[in-house]
């Protein structure tokens, strides 16, 4: 699966531009409508968008109504403690696997691949999938 990456520096001014080209177009219904970047930036994207976090879920989900492609979403909701950085990611399953079975998942959705290519993933990378949701956990 080719996959390109986007680092985001700042999801409340992603969300910002986005909520003042809302604005700028109800208040201008005749003239050309703005895109806000992010919309502009993943617009001709192919496939899922998955949006990785050592934060919370709710930091990428700011600016989720914006992005044009489904969009999932892995954060670190919940408490954790862990001796190093691969076990947190893990723990909340941020992790390279969690991340290659997210984005799996998201084309399984879309019919682009089959669903026992998911369960190939979870199966290769060791994944708990009884294990109780880091939220609760």
């Amino acid at each position: 699966v080719a996959a390109d990456i986007y680092s985001v520096t700042s999801y409340g001014e992603l969300r910002n531009d986005a909520l003042e080209c809302e604005r700028w177009n109800r208040l201008h219904p005749q003239s050309l409508a703005r895109v806000p970047f992010v919309t502009k930036t993943l617009g001709g994207v192919q496939g899922p968008i998955v949006a990785v976090s050592d934060y919370m879920k709710s930091l990428p989900d700011m600016i989720s109504r914006f992005v044009p492609a489904p969009y999932l979403i892995l954060g670190t909701d919940g408490y954790g403690f862990s001796d190093t950085r691969e076990a947190l990611r893990r723990h909340f399953e941020i992790d390279r696997g969690h991340i290659v079975v997210a984005t799996l998942e998201g084309l399984a959705q879309s019919g682009e691949i089959e669903p026992h290519v998911v369960t190939k993933a979870i199966e290769k990378f060791e994944i708990d999938t009884e294990a109780d949701d880091p939220r609760t956990r």
